[in-house]
């Protein structure tokens, strides 16, 4: 049945100036093979494009010529001067090691964040691509559904995705878990740098639906704001508005603190000491460090936060490693049903042959019964498949049972030659395959 074959490069394999090519590639919108054409030796192809990954899916019949195409239309598509170039980035995994592979992908255990779930929707992305081109046959549609549902296993069975790897989602998960839900939480976002956006974005996303941004500069205040979609806040109303905020998240470059323990403290009255929470993720620091002396009131700098995210990223090592039990596991049942792929062909035209055969004796026995009814006739038809089937059941059982072991094609000659299927067999295609599975 050929080989699988899965060639690539990403963030592990490609040093820096490679990634920035990669990076260009990833924002192209044209498919490789509108451009330079499908490999002529590659049966089956899915391509992976992502910031830091290309890949290459692929079935073949002639292993040297398919990966030798697939490295050329590679290096065109990264633009590279000369083969040898790429050569040295490129990794190349065959069968169990490329379903392997690719089950780890979409299981985001080789990304560069352990966890993270962007890369199952651009491989699904991919294989849309891969099946509007037309370049997904029966093995690549096999497989990339058995991808999509070792990836949700993995995320069901382990806790993989549970612990924030990033500053801004830590700040996130720290404020659920001191006021749980969050939804009518009103939230100030002092500052308008690229890390209060993203714990912004983060807390929008948990049900956030108050914020206010306030910032020295208004105009970008007013354009943060614009696209969070909420409000503003004058910034010399900023300790005022203390009053009316369960978080405070800072990130702005002040070099001295703007909130400091006493302006919080007489603000904490007439809060009637309900708790406030800040996320300082400013260097130097936003928020005075003494205010966490101040009772109902939490505060978290960018090494609290730092902590925690070392300690989570420990903890999505060790769910890792019960992720690559399942991906183990489920390799091993995928090659054992591509296994099975040589003996499809002689199982489905014996099939198709004992029901030729059923359905022609079948006729000849009702034309000598003319006075039967429909009620009879279904009780022929189920009396004659159900014999069929039956008598089918260990001929069909013992190939599929040998389709692993070296025996397999003298089993299968000796079938086609027992049977007369040889002539069938050869010309059946696997487009019926699912209803083998039984």
């Amino acid at each position: 049945m050929g080989t699988i074959i899965l060639l690539g490069t990403n963030h592990n394999a490609a040093p820096v100036e490679i990634r920035e090519q990669l990076a260009m590639v990833c924002h192209q919108d044209n498919h490789p093979f509108e451009v330079h054409g499908k490999p002529e030796a590659v049966e089956e192809l899915l391509f992976l494009s992502t910031c830091n990954r290309v890949e290459f899916l692929f079935t073949t019949n002639d292993r040297n010529e398919a990966v030798r195409e697939v490295k050329g239309l590679l290096n065109e598509r990264l633009g590279l001067a000369t083969q040898s170039q790429l050569d040295e980035y490129l990794y190349v995994y065959e069968d169990q090691e490329a379903v392997r592979h690719l089950f780890r992908v979409a299981s985001s255990l080789d990304s560069m964040v352990v966890g993270e779930p962007q890369i199952l929707g651009q491989i699904k992305a991919a294989y849309r691509e891969a099946t509007q081109q037309r370049t997904a046959g029966v093995i690549l549609n096999r497989l990339l559904h058995k991808a999509f549902s070792v990836a949700k296993r993995v995320r069901t069975e382990t806790h993989i995705g549970s612990h924030a790897v990033s500053i801004s989602y830590a700040a996130v998960e720290l404020a659920r878990k001191i006021f749980g839900d969050l939804h009518d939480k009103q939230v100030l976002l002092v500052g308008a740098g690229e890390m209060a956006e993203l714990a912004a974005g983060h807390l929008l996303a948990q049900g956030v639906r108050k914020m206010l941004v306030c910032n020295r500069t208004l105009e970008r205040a007013l354009e943060l704001a614009r696209r969070l979609h909420v409000s503003t806040v004058a910034f010399e109303q900023l300790l005022d508005t203390l009053n009316e905020v369960d978080i405070v998240l800072t990130s702005t470059g002040s070099p001295d603190p703007l909130i400091r323990r006493d302006d919080v403290k007489q603000r904490m009255r007439g809060r009637r000491n309900r708790p406030l929470f800040f996320i300082d993720i400013a260097v130097p620091r936003d928020v005075d460090p003494a205010i966490n002396q101040i009772d109902n009131v939490y505060l978290y700098d960018i090494d609290d936060l730092q902590g925690v995210v070392e300690v989570n990223k420990q903890e999505r090592q060790r769910e890792a490693h019960q992720a690559e039990h399942i991906i183990a596991a489920e390799t091993l049942k995928f090659l054992e049903w591509l296994q099975t792929l040589e003996v499809v062909p002689t199982i489905i035209a014996l099939r198709r042959k004992a029901e030729e055969i059923r359905l022609e004796q079948l006729e000849k026995t009702l034309a000598q019964l003319p006075h039967v009814d429909d009620k009879a006739r279904q009780a022929l038809e189920i009396l004659t498949e159900s014999i069929v089937n039956k008598l089918l059941h260990d001929p069909i059982l013992f190939l599929k049972k040998k389709s692993g072991r070296s025996s397999k094609q003298h089993c299968l000659d000796f079938a086609q030659q027992l049977f007369n299927l040889a002539d069938s067999a050869a010309s059946d295609d696997l487009t019926s395959l699912d209803s083998l599975d039984e």
